[in-house]
């Protein structure tokens, strides 16, 4: 049986295995000094692990944290659009991304000074295909190519957490 590997994106110390994975990794924008957790600052450099790598990545309050448009050397460079790409890249065909976020319109995704992302319910249709929106991506089949996303994920589920209603959880399925 092959063993099952989770990445959680912004994780601390303490990466989270709430999926009961049989390895866990973490990447943290502060280097921990612990063997399982790499150091990157996502927002301008890419996920630190090879391709189809993990069954799952999560990401709890982590996508608020990484802006929309960042100019980097002079160059246009849309770092949430290319955290999604490379979650898809390093998930294995068919693994789960699973991020849980504050989001509009509730206070909590606007109060945090180091919230620089507001994710809606419909963020999602950039990213999901076909699109819970009927034939939305289809009016803006260019967006992909200049906006850079490169995957395709479906939608396993898009709700309200209850404990934290502010909180709104994507689980998604990369297609590959």
């Amino acid at each position: 049986m092959d063993t099952t590997k989770t990445l959680d994106l912004g994780c601390g110390k303490k990466p989270r295995n709430d999926f009961n994975a049989d390895e866990m990794f973490g990447i943290d924008i502060v280097d921990h000094g612990l063997p399982n957790i790499k150091m990157a600052d996502l927002a301008i450099e890419p996920i630190p692990f090879d391709d189809n790598t993990f069954d799952i990545v999560t990401g709890y309050d982590f996508l608020e944290h990484i802006p929309v448009l960042i100019y980097n050397n002079g160059k246009r460079k849309y770092s949430f659009i290319d955290v999604m790409s490379e979650v898809w890249r390093v998930l294995k065909p068919g693994g789960r991304a699973y991020f849980c976020t504050p989001a509009y319109p509730h206070i909590e995704a606007f109060q945090d000074p180091t919230h620089v992302n507001f994710i809606t319910t419909s963020t999602l249709q950039y990213f999901s295909f076909p699109s819970p929106t009927t034939n939305w991506w289809s009016q803006l089949e260019g967006c992909k190519e200049y906006y850079g996303f490169k995957g395709q994920y479906t939608v396993t589920e898009q709700k309200w957490r209850e404990e934290v209603p502010y909180h709104l959880i994507w689980d998604l399925k990369a297609v590959k």
